[in-house]
């Protein structure tokens, strides 16, 4: 029986345990990214553990995120990031050189290689066939320091694609057509594999595009076949002797299926707010748009961004629309800039920013009160563009430019009245610029490096290991879907606080309820209960970090999102579900728990913990490996990894 693609590269990095969907396996992990919205608390706790220097084949530290310096912490943190970059040997990416998935695309990704990103929507690598896997910051410090990726074994769900794409679609109509079909939900515990002969339809940056969105649908990762359209991209890149050949055997199996005809994908997009309210464009037309912005962390590429260009080529957008242009990298604005692209877009009365993520992060660019914003970004969760009530699309590059031209939702495909399809294939040789990255220092050198730490970088905090008993008051109950971006909030106001555990703690919850912080602090130990799929989106540790920091030392939810239940166990908080969830209803905000010999039911091995919610018995599960027992019952990982644990 044959293998399918990600069966073949998850064996040949298996460091423990067998490819049993569901049951824990360790990875062992080729390349690590960090981008500085999460990577300045994995580099304070990789200097925890003592490490001299990063023990992977290749770590890229990447500043995108936090780019506007509005005081001084943001500043500090670069050179922060830079010195111990320097000093522990890992790539450098400077500010302004780009998003680092696309940067890792261009200029570090190999075929069939295992990576381990500090940023959810590390699978964009999918472009380039590598297994590229999303998770919190602690678990990329770890495999910088030597230690294999431990994961639930994902189940491999293989969707074929046939024909090929229509004239004004595209690949973010591909990965929007499966959030419409399964949901935020439909990817959890799974690596999606795309293949069949609709693959080689589709460029790198194409594939880059599913891959990243991937994480939307709350899958592990994505795959493709590494084929001569791989092939083509990194001759592009100057990197053609890294290439090889991976895909499926004749005959693969797969433990779900799906099957896509890429000839009868239509324009998608997805409404306000989630990246799976996904109707036809056509459905949505006449809406007023005031906001357009194309780029930041997918449809940022080249392709992307010269098929705007082109579309806006001897136009003008609607006077009313703010548009907008931000690069995925540097090397992408140099090869518009060398196509005429930027003469195009600011003809056409576009604004062009420098690449980096920006307003995906809610790093500026927030539209106004009640303005409906169009954007390629992957994600519309409430309130992440940073204004409150936000009312922001998901799009294509195509659609985005249409909405630009007409000032209203408009299907792409009416273009074809104005002009001809813009066919925009990747360069044959892309123009090359390393002179943002700050490449590795000799062992030697590199010591002698000393670390700049500014005042905004507090040392990571102490915690306590799990209770013999515990009892402590339901601090928040909420609902389903809850994102870590409502949890822990992004933008320019709490970002610059990431490497300050005390200080980025007073913002845990701010949209849904101000005064959590306070309740909080002043209970000591608290509970949080929550709906189906709770913490999906962004890896960020810091929304289980801050809240242990709070004192939460239990969350109990119908279900969890995978990298936020591993970053619970990473800092000591028992992610429990309810055995029924029917109990969810009963329980409510303010409401006492109580479980008496919790430490000893947890290393017991206990599944079942028993909970009691005002009196009342409620069955709550613990679903966690041997290895997170023992790490929730140090306090955390860190705690464990000090104590000899591996």
């Amino acid at each position: 029986m044959g293998k399918n693609l990600a069966t073949k590269i998850l064996e040949a990095h298996l460091a423990e345990g067998e490819l049993v969907p569901g049951r824990e396996i360790a990875l062992k992990i080729d390349h690590c990214l960090l981008q500085d919205a999460t990577g300045t608390m994995a580099v304070l706790e990789f200097m925890a553990m003592g490490t001299p220097r990063v023990k992977v084949e290749l770590a890229a530290q990447y500043i995108d995120h936090n780019l506007l310096q509005t005081d001084n912490r943001n500043a500090d943190d670069h050179i922060f990031l830079a010195t111990a970059a320097q000093h522990y040997g890992i790539h450098l990416s400077k500010p302004g050189n780009g998003v680092s998935h696309q940067v890792h695309l261009e200029r570090f990704g190999i075929p069939g290689k295992v990576m381990l990103g500090a940023d959810s929507h590390t699978p964009t690598a999918a472009g380039l066939s590598m297994l590229a896997i999303g998770a919190g910051g602690l678990d990329v410090a770890l495999a910088m320091a030597g230690h294999p990726f431990h994961l639930p074994c994902p189940r491999i769900w293989g969707v074929k694609l046939t024909g090929k794409l229509q004239p004004w679609v595209s690949g973010k109509d591909v990965i929007l057509e499966m959030l419409r079909r399964h949901t935020v939900k439909g990817g959890v515990g799974a690596i999606i594999e795309y293949y069949g002969p609709g693959v080689e339809t589709l460029s790198a940056t194409d594939r880059a595009t599913i891959g990243n969105m991937g994480a939307e649908l709350g899958a592990t990762t994505t795959i493709f076949p590494s084929d001569q359209r791989t092939r083509e991209f990194m001759e592009a890149q100057g990197r053609g002797d890294l290439w090889q050949p991976l895909a499926a055997d004749p005959g693969a199996t797969y433990d779900q299926h799906d099957e896509i005809d890429l000839s009868q994908v239509e324009p998608l997009i997805a409404c306000p707010s989630s990246p799976d309210n996904v109707v036809p464009v056509r459905e949505t037309e006449g809406v007023k748009v005031d906001q357009v912005i194309v780029g930041s962390s997918v449809n940022s590429s080249f392709r992307d961004l010269m098929t705007v260009c082109r579309i806006l080529d001897g136009r003008r957008v609607a006077p009313h629309v703010s548009f907008n242009v931000n690069p995925g990298s540097r090397q992408v604005l140099e090869n518009v800039a060398t196509q005429g692209g930027v003469m195009m877009l600011l003809l056409a009365g576009a604004q062009i920013h420098q690449p980096g993520c920006l307003g995906c992060i809610g790093m500026g660019q927030a539209p106004g009160t009640n303005q409906v914003s169009l954007r390629t970004f992957p994600r519309n969760f409430p309130g992440r563009s940073g204004t409150k009530n936000d009312r922001v699309y998901l799009c294509s590059p195509e659609t985005a430019a249409a909405a630009g031209l007409f000032g209203v939702i408009t299907d792409p495909r009416k273009l074809g009245d104005l002009l001809p399809w813009p066919e925009v294939q990747n360069p044959d040789k892309y123009v090359i610029d390393d002179s943002s990255v700050i490449f590795p220092l000799s062992e030697e050198e590199a010591e002698k490096t000393e670390i700049v730490t500014g005042p905004n970088i507090v040392p990571f905090p102490e915690f306590e290991p799990l209770p013999d008993d515990f009892s402590a008051e339901v601090i928040l109950k909420v609902e389903d879907n809850i994102s870590t971006d409502t949890i822990m909030p992004a933008g320019n106001k709490v970002l610059p606080f990431r490497s300050n555990i005390p200080a980025i703690s007073d913002f845990v919850f701010e949209q849904l309820d101000p005064d959590f912080p306070k309740r909080a602090k002043e209970k000591g130990s608290g509970v949080v209960v929550g709906g189906e799929n709770y913490g999906q989106g962004s890896s960020r540790e810091h929304a289980a970090l801050a809240p242990r920091y709070l004192g939460i030392r239990m969350k109990i939810a119908k279900s969890f999102a995978r990298i936020h239940k591993a970053n619970l166990v990473n800092f000591g908080i028992l992610p429990l579900t309810f055995k029924n969830p029917v109990d969810y209803e009963m329980v409510k905000q303010g409401d006492m728990v109580t479980c008496p010999k919790l430490r000893e039911l947890v290393s017991s091995g206990a599944v079942e913990i028993p909970v009691e919610v005002n009196g009342r018995k409620v069955i709550t599960l613990l679903e966690v490996s041997d290895r997170e027992r023992k790490e929730l019952l140090a306090g955390g990982t860190l705690n464990y990894v000090r104590k000899g644990g591996a």
